[in-house]
C-alpha cells in the first residue's frame, strides 16, 4: 500500500471499489473465499501479479511459478526425447535403405573389382562380359522409378528441356544423336541426355 501511495485500508477499499469487509477478509488470509472480480481489482490497484497476491494472502500452498517451471521442464524433456527418437528412426531408415540398395547391387559390387583386375591383366578382354553386371543397376533404377530419357545411339528431335548439346547449336526439332543417356524420375528431370547434331 505504501508503495502505491495508499495510506489506509479504508482508502484501499475506496480506490479498488470494494467493501471494507473484503479488505478485512484479505488481511485474515481468507482470499480463497473472495470473488475473483474483487481479487482482480485489488491486484490492479496494488500493482502486483494476481498469483503473488493469492500466495501472499492465502493459507494454501499454490506455488504457481514452480508448477509452471516443472511443466516447462517436463515439456523440454519430452521434446528432447522425441528429437532423439526421430534421429534414431532416421538413421535406422537410412541404414535399411543402404542395405536394400546393396542387396540389389551385390553381384555388381562383388564381380566388378575382379573384372577390373582381369581387364588390366588382359587388355584384349571383351567388354561384353561386363554387360551382365549392368542388370542389378538397371533393376535398382527401375525400383526407384528412374527411366532413361533415350538409349545411347538413338536419334530423335532436339528438345532443350531434356537434351544438352555437346557442341554446336541446334533448334528445337533438329535431329540429334544421344551420346550419353539422361534420366527422369516421374515428372522430375535428374540428368539431361547429352546429344550431338546428326552429321
Amino acid at each position: 500500500m505504501q508503495r502505491v501511495g495508499i495510506v489506509s485500508f479504508k482508502a484501499l477499499a475506496s480506490t479498488a471499489g470494494v467493501s471494507q469487509r473484503q479488505i478485512w477478509r484479505l488481511r485474515q488470509g481468507e482470499i480463497e473465499q473472495m470473488r475473483v472480480e474483487t481479487i482482480l481489482k485489488l491486484a490492479q490497484v496494488l500493482q502486483v501479479p494476481i498469483n503473488v497476491l493469492v500466495i501472499t494472502f492465502s493459507n494454501l500452498d499454490l506455488a504457481l511459478p514452480q508448477t509452471e517451471d516443472k511443466n516447462i521442464d517436463t515439456l523440454k524433456q519430452e521434446y528432447q526425447r522425441l528429437q532423439t527418437q526421430l534421429e534414431q528412426q532416421r538413421q535406422t531408415l537410412f541404414q535399411e535403405f543402404q542395405l536394400s540398395s546393396l542387396q540389389v547391387l551385390e553381384s555388381c559390387l562383388l564381380q566388378l573389382p575382379t573384372f577390373a583386375v582381369k581387364a588390366q591383366e588382359n587388355p584384349d578382354l571383351s567388354a561384353t562380359k561386363l554387360l551382365p553386371l549392368m542388370r542389378p543397376l538397371q533393376q535398382l533404377l527401375h525400383q526407384w522409378g528412374i527411366e532413361q530419357i533415350a538409349p545411347v545411339g538413338s536419334t530423335l528431335p532436339y528438345n532443350p528441356q531434356l537434351h544438352q548439346l555437346l557442341k554446336g547449336n541446334a533448334q528445337p526439332g533438329d535431329v540429334v544423336t544421344v551420346r550419353y543417356t539422361g534420366y527422369i524420375q516421374g515428372e522430375k528431370l535428374l540428368y539431361r541426355a547429352k546429344v550431338s547434331l546428326e552429321e
